[in-house]
């Protein structure tokens, strides 16, 4: 029986005696090793032995990267306004024996000499300069906090201001001072965009009247050359009209003339002819009285002996001269079925179509070429020269052979 308790003993013995030198550090944490009370090495990351009762396990550190975020501490700016100001600081652990031997809390310590610096380096700014300026607090921490802790075997990698809280009558008064200056920006773009769109309108409204006159203008060259056109056809027209009307009144003569040559009239004819007209004369409201002179019969008597001849009976008789082919030939009826034609002349055609043409023809746009060129010519004249104008047909009134207008 008693050997039995002492196996036992002897087994829980041996137990405790391995377990106390074996420890298994995970990764990412570091052991500090102590042997009688003085520290002897550090472990990480594996099975570590160890002298049973001799050496022991003094902490355990976590070597990873920590972040920790502090409460908001009170910082007087240079302007003597107090801001609310919140910290977070970024470090690590590369001598766990430094953190353990060198301070008492390195948690605390790293906010106490955060907060100290931090009111040195705010101290020194306004409050605009704080708010704008998180970079370079950011950069003057770092430095402060890493030069500091580096005899506490800590790694300082990023120190960030999480919030900058001013006082509420502050605030207030930021948030109407960036109001009142977006509105300043807000006139002053509005203003701007109010004078661009003047300037373009007044662009436009000038490249619209430029447009204008040279419409106008080149109108007005194309009326005035269509009224050239017009006034010569007209005239062309009035002399054909009047070529015509005359060798009409000079055939007509001819035509009375033959006629009368041909139909071999006698004095007699005439006489009572003229005897026959005077009752007609007579008819006038404006006529009342006729004279008929006593010598009337002695002037056809001394015309009768003028062109008559007397034959054996002793009376004058006219013979009439005698008529030749021409005469009687001008004195036929002629055929009168072109006269009174109404379809248009060809030549007369073609200038209206010519006419027409340049009516529908839209706006040159060689226009602004053309006014290039006068700019540098003598004057607006070689504007109109230089625009092509309808051919006016020539009439060509045929005149009859030996005949003059």
């Amino acid at each position: 029986m008693f050997e039995l308790i002492f196996l036992a003993v002897l087994l829980i013995f041996i137990a405790i005696i391995v377990i106390k030198s074996i420890a298994l550090i995970p990764q990412g944490e570091a052991a500090v090793i102590e042997r009688l009370g003085s520290y002897t090495r550090t472990v990480s990351g594996g099975l570590t032995f160890l002298f049973p009762f001799i050496d022991r396990v003094r902490t355990r550190i976590d070597t990873r990267e920590r972040v920790v975020s502090f409460p908001p501490q009170a910082v007087i700016t240079q302007d003597n306004l107090t801001v609310a100001i919140d910290i977070v600081v970024t470090f690590q652990i590369n001598d766990p024996a430094k953190a353990i031997y060198g301070v008492d809390n390195y948690i605390v310590g790293v906010e106490q000499i955060s907060v100290a610096t931090l009111r040195d380096v705010v101290g020194g700014m306004t409050l605009e300069e704080t708010l704008t300026s998180r970079d370079t607090i950011n950069r003057r921490l770092r430095g402060e906090l890493d030069a500091a802790t580096a005899k506490w075997g800590l790694r300082i990698s990023r120190v960030e201001l999480k919030a900058i809280d001013p006082p509420p009558s502050i605030q207030q008064s930021m948030e109407m001072q960036m109001k009142a200056d977006r509105e300043k920006r807000a006139m002053i773009l509005t203003a701007e965009g109010r004078r661009e769109s003047d300037i373009k309108t007044a662009e436009g409204e000038k490249q619209a009247r430029i447009l204008s006159a040279e419409g106008d203008k080149h109108a007005a060259i194309l009326s005035a050359e269509a009224e050239r056109q017009a006034m010569i056809l007209r005239a062309e027209g009035e002399r054909a009209s009047r070529y015509l009307q005359a060798q009409g009144e000079a055939r007509a003569i001819q035509k009375v003339n033959a006629a009368i040559k041909s139909s071999k009239l006698t004095p007699e004819v005439l006489a009572y002819q003229y005897l026959e007209k005077l009752p007609q004369l007579a008819e006038g409201k404006a006529s009342t009285m006729w004279m008929i002179p006593s010598q009337f019969g002695d002037s056809l008597e001394q015309f009768a002996r003028t062109f008559a001849n007397k034959d054996d009976e002793g009376v004058f008789r006219y013979e009439p001269a005698h008529v030749d082919d021409e005469t009687r030939e001008m004195a036929e009826a002629e055929n009168t079925d072109d006269w009174f034609s109404t379809a248009s002349d060809p030549e007369i055609a073609a200038a209206v179509a010519a006419a027409n043409a340049v009516a529908n023809k839209p706006v040159d746009p060689e226009l602004h070429e053309l006014k290039g060129r006068a700019k540098k010519s003598d004057g607006p004249a070689e504007i109109e020269s230089s625009i092509p104008s309808p051919e006016v047909p020539q009439f060509d009134f045929t005149r009859p052979e030996g005949e003059e207008a």
